[in-house]
């Protein structure tokens, strides 16, 4: 008998048997074997190559695994695939406790708000309110969910104008009301986002906090219901009204850690607690919904306060990492494509190559903004120090002191899309506006890995 592909992924041997007995992808199913036997979820396949005698499923410990068929296996269905039920749009704001806070959670396509569709093996965005308390039953207990995607991407792809959009998105939230809001972000380049939205949203009333997950939802490991439970306790309950980070604190699931959005870097691939302070302390500690304040916020909450939204960014921006053999053309090819601005990572105290030291005079004389950051992980550059660092301050390199070289680029950005001015420009990208720079340093925050009792 010879069957074709179909929308599961299978082919051949796996295909025929699945069709003759009426499995569907997300059904779960038994394999007997004469040396084994399995029961799981049937996964789709991505096809690589012509492997055509082996089926996936999931296991009731969340894995998934691969088995080769053998043609006198048995195949039997155990459970039918539920059907997905199309959410009303009530479910979009389920108020079920009125004595909770309310939170908007705004999915922009990371996996922390999201659910497994094992009829298609996608992990979607949670569409509705009704989709996260099935998701993480836990949050009724926590807040009333008003739930919304703004858009489905992988946080690699997201663009300064997502940036735009999501800051548009918050303030509409905060003005019907809203104790707080959540945004549900890829880890990647959450750290980014975040610093944007420290900018575009200013005077906020209310806490805002982006959320994100190490572990995708459907592993055993996963850190996405633990995350999003404390991010939502923190913009429901806590006395704060700025941008932050919630993430774990440590690679157990012994508590959380709340950054400052302008301060906060993803410092490792995979680990649960990838995201770390930077320069600065983290604001607070959640553990077990007890919400601990360690670092002081810029403000505190007050829903009096009218927001100041400037949700705008020039894309025309660089950031160039200097290194040995760095050649200064990389300089000359922004000019020629009129960038507005480049910020570079340079070395140790602020430093650079002395043969690209032209290069940016003439970027400089072009008109472009320029400007210092280091390299290194933490402390703060100083171009007094040494020749090399006086020489590009005179001619016209602006130091960042201890803002480090993702939130400079992001300021840079949005300062060029905001103001007219190139000696205001100049002003305001070496002076904190919101918390992304501090007056001085101390040891103590130069520590990578910390933990605060």
């Amino acid at each position: 008998m010879t069957v074709n592909q179909d929308d599961s992924g299978y082919i051949g041997l796996v295909l025929e048997k699945l069709v003759i007995t009426g499995i569907k992808v997300g059904d779960t199913i038994k394999i007997i074997q004469s040396d084994s036997e399995h029961s799981g979820i049937l996964m789709p396949r991505s096809q690589v190559g012509v492997d055509s005698d082996h089926i996936i499923i999931k296991l009731d410990n969340g894995y998934n695994i691969g088995i080769k068929l053998h043609p006198e296996v048995v195949i039997t269905r155990i459970k039918g695939v539920k059907k997905k039920k199309k959410p009303s749009s009530e479910d979009n704001s389920a108020k079920l406790f009125p004595l909770l806070p309310t939170v908007a959670v705004l999915s922009t396509g990371g996996t922390i708000a999201s659910k497994v569709d094992y009829r298609t093996g996608a992990v979607n965005p949670a569409l509705s309110a009704q989709d996260l308390y099935d998701s993480v039953p836990e949050l009724k207990e926590h807040a009333n969910i008003e739930a919304k995607v703004i858009t489905s991407m992988l946080s690699e792809n997201i663009h300064p104008e997502d940036w735009t959009k999501i800051a548009r998105s918050i303030a509409k939230e905060i003005k019907k009301g809203v104790d707080g809001v959540v945004v549900a972000h890829g880890t990647d380049t959450m750290g980014y986002t975040a610093s944007a939205l420290s900018f575009a949203l200013q005077n906020i009333p209310v806490p805002i906090a982006l959320v994100g997950s190490q572990r995708s939802s459907d592993r055993p490991s996963s850190d996405a219901a633990l995350n999003l439970i404390g991010a939502t306790d923190l913009v429901g309950r806590a006395d704060a009204a700025e941008v932050m980070v919630v993430m774990h604190a440590k690679t157990d699931d012994s508590f959380l850690y709340a950054h400052r959005g302008t301060r906060v870097r993803k410092s490792h691939t995979s680990r649960r607690d990838a995201f770390q302070s930077i320069n600065d302390y983290p604001l607070f500690k959640i553990e077990q919904s007890n919400i601990t304040e360690l670092n002081s916020p810029l403000l505190k909450r007050n829903p009096e306060r009218k927001l100041k939204l400037k949700p705008l960014f020039e894309e025309k921006v660089a950031l160039i990492k200097t290194h040995p053999g760095i050649s200064g053309s990389i300089i000359d090819y922004y000019v020629s494509k009129e960038y507005k601005g480049i910020i570079i990572e340079g070395t140790g105290l602020g430093h650079v190559p002395d043969r690209i030291q032209q290069n940016i005079r003439n970027a400089i004389d072009e008109g472009l903004i320029v400007a210092m950051s280091s390299q290194c992980i933490s402390g703060r550059i100083d171009m007094n120090v040494y020749r090399s660092g006086v020489e590009l301050l005179g001619i016209g390199v602006i130091s960042c002191e201890d803002m480090f070289a993702e939130t400079a680029l992001v300021k840079l950005m949005w300062l060029l899309a905001n103001t007219s001015k190139p000696e205001k420009i100049r002003s305001l990208l070496g002076i904190s506006l919101v918390g992304e720079i501090d007056s001085r340093s101390e040891n103590a925050e130069f520590v990578s890995k910390r933990e605060f009792k």
